[in-house]
């Protein structure tokens, strides 16, 4: 493949994604930014303001796959940010609290489950959470969700794939806000309940390969087209779980590794015993996911996504910080030139305050 038509396949995504997607994503946002300010809790409204305007880019990454082919933009576009904000808010309520009542954390996250199960009763999210007035709002945030995979042919497809994925991330989020003395434990014995999903990778790759909601997002995009085969949704699911979406979060973390460290919050990125294993891990995962893209429908656009995580997250300047610069740049070479021109204009966006 030559530069040219790597770089005519990238404006393809690109394009609409900068001109159409994101600005329906800020139009989204707008509308749950407004409804999250009349929640009655100060508290909850607080978290709720904070996860939309300090975590929006994960809204903005993930509705890249409104543009899958074929897929049905504005009913994904809603179905992403309602479900991202739902996990954004609720990281923050289990973030943002003294307690660790494991209870009360998988309480919260059943919105999660209800919100891609249409059969999932509609409960109290917040029983046993100190504060619970939130005015209805992580209901509506459930109820758009199932209003718009409810119209996707597919659903019925991929229904038992959700809920898996749902439960594994909910599983992680529950752990990992344990108290600092339990949750390494409650992590490595939770992975050993479900190592044969995910041979020969390591306890902290699993968990970042479950705190992802890419493999939710993309499953969504394909039941939006139309009723699939199960050996079309096996090949989706062997590329994003663990692969793709253990190299999303694994990213996510190795930026913020110093400022965690700083913090004494969990970081699966630093379990690599040395920088030598660091770059080794991160890079089979960048490889496996490359590798099996190729294998699936519309490769170029599971091969985009790939790319455009490295130039996402390597454009962050943190990137390059602390000795991290020589990893940085051997993933982004790695990634092809397509990751490096994607790398560029993530660059760009970051510099007109876009993402």
């Amino acid at each position: 493949m030559n530069l040219l038509s790597e770089r005519v396949k990238s404006r393809t995504v690109i394009v609409p994604y900068l001109f159409r997607i994101l600005p329906a994503v800020e139009r989204e946002l707008a509308i749950w930014r407004n409804r999250a300010l009349v929640i009655p809790h100060p508290e909850l409204k607080r978290q709720a303001l904070d996860s939309i305007d300090k975590k929006r880019f994960h809204c903005q990454g993930g509705s890249i796959y409104a543009l899958y082919p074929g897929a049905k933009t504005a009913q994904i576009i809603g179905f992403v940010v309602a479900l991202q904000t739902i996990s954004d808010y609720l990281d923050n309520l289990c973030d943002r609290t003294e307690a660790t009542n494991e209870g009360a954390f998988r309480r919260l996250h059943y919105a999660l489950n209800a919100a891609i199960d249409l059969d999932a009763p509609l409960a109290d999210w917040y029983a046993g959470y100190p504060y619970n007035q939130d005015g209805g709002y992580l209901t509506l945030l459930v109820q758009e969700c199932r209003e718009k995979i409810a119209v996707f042919p597919g659903y019925n497809h991929i229904r038992q794939e959700l809920s898996h994925l749902v439960s594994l991330y909910s599983d992680l989020q529950v752990y990992k806000h344990q108290d600092r003395g339990l949750r390494t434990e409650l992590l490595t014995r939770w992975f050993s309940r479900h190592a044969e999903l995910a041979p020969n990778v390591l306890w902290w790759e699993f968990s970042a390969a479950a705190g992802s909601t890419l493999g939710i997002f993309v499953l969504a995009a394909s039941a939006s087209i139309a009723s699939f085969s199960r050996l079309e949704i096996d090949r989706l699911q062997a590329c994003y779980f663990p692969w793709l979406s253990g190299l999303h979060i694994l990213l996510d973390y190795f930026i913020d590794i110093d400022e965690d460290l700083r913090h004494d919050e969990l970081n699966f990125v630093s379990f690599y015993p040395d920088e030598k294993a660091m770059t080794a891990g991160l890079a089979r995962f960048l490889r496996e996911s490359l590798q099996r893209a190729e294998t699936l429908p519309h490769a170029a656009f599971h091969r985009t996504v790939v790319q455009g995580l490295l130039a996402l997250y390597l454009s962050d300047p943190k990137a390059f910080c602390s000795g991290r610069n020589k990893i940085s740049q051997q993933l982004l070479r790695e990634g092809g030139r397509e990751a490096r021109l994607l790398h560029k204009v993530c660059l760009g966006l970051r510099s007109a305050g876009i993402v």
